[in-house]
């Protein structure tokens, strides 16, 4: 189960996807984009594109769109009046991409963890705000206490100094992460293969970069410990859709039978799933 930039190759005009919501009217912020090795640049509609460009051995003009912004690459026979008219005849698709693009690096941005006292961290779809507490041992989760005046969150004591590194700050909140997830994920998997009639052998943690989870023939499952920042509903979905490669080693329509047995809101979670961001 698979946890992106996005290309396009042009031999000749074609069809262009439906826009997204591309860009505000009048937003500056929105409607530049520049590469960093920006060469060339380009208007397409209201946004300006500066984008890379590179002569490359190939038959078609190709188009990349990642977090830096557009590449373009070109075969030695195409003039410069064909790339444009590539450009323009992709331009809702580009522009579409770019939005995706920066939108994307944004959240990761806003994921992006502050490792010190009071900073916030995802666990189970709800915020814990953490506490450097050198009276305990290890680490320790509070529910419902005040952080702040006047103000109640859930807290992880953690037993390290007020001079701790971010490092040292990091590697206790995440080794505390992981045992929570791996006591969860247990629960859970025990919890449907009872519904399922399935026999799990092992629930082993995974750090893979792009899936969420796996399962083997032999009845063992490994899933992303990752997944304990997100809600419960989230890990079920993904428990429940290795538990169901127990039944069925594919994705055939019997396979999402077994997982809406019991799981009938499954599409939700799926399709949220594919929108979160992994703080860092």
């Amino acid at each position: 189960m698979r946890p992106e930039g996005s290309s396009f190759s042009l031999m000749s005009s074609s069809s262009t996807p439906p826009a997204q919501a591309l860009y505000a009217a009048g937003d500056a912020s929105r409607a530049a984009f520049r590469h960093p090795q920006a060469q060339h640049e380009i208007r397409l509609g209201q946004a300006l594109v500066a984008y890379e460009f590179k002569r490359a051995r190939r038959r078609s003009i190709g188009m990349v769109v990642t977090v830096d912004g557009l590449t373009v690459r070109a075969p030695k026979w195409a003039t410069w009046a064909d790339i444009e008219t590539a450009l323009r005849s992709k331009e809702r698709w580009i522009c579409a991409k770019l939005v995706d693009q920066r939108e994307r690096a944004q959240k990761m941005a806003a994921s992006k963890i502050d490792w010190k006292e009071g900073a916030v961290v995802p666990f189970l779809g709800e915020q814990v705000v953490l506490v450097l507490d050198p009276r305990v041992s290890g680490a320790q989760f509070k529910q419902g206490e005040p952080t702040l005046p006047g103000i109640v969150h859930q807290a992880l004591h953690l037993g390290l100094p007020q001079q701790a590194t971010p490092e040292q700050i990091r590697d206790a909140v995440q080794s505390w992460l992981q045992r929570e997830a791996k006591a969860i994920f247990q629960d859970r998997a025990r919890h449907f293969a009872d519904q399922m009639g399935v026999s799990v052998t092992k629930v082993s943690l995974s750090s893979a970069k792009t899936r969420w989870g796996s399962a083997s023939a032999d009845g063992s499952i490994r899933l992303h410990w990752r997944l304990i920042h997100f809600s419960v509903s989230i890990i079920d979905y993904v428990v429940a859709h290795e538990l169901a490669h127990l039944r069925e080693m594919n994705h055939s329509q019997r396979f999402w039978d077994v997982v809406r047995s019991v799981m009938p809101e499954y599409a939700d979670m799926r399709e949220q799933l594919k929108h979160v961001t992994i703080p860092d």
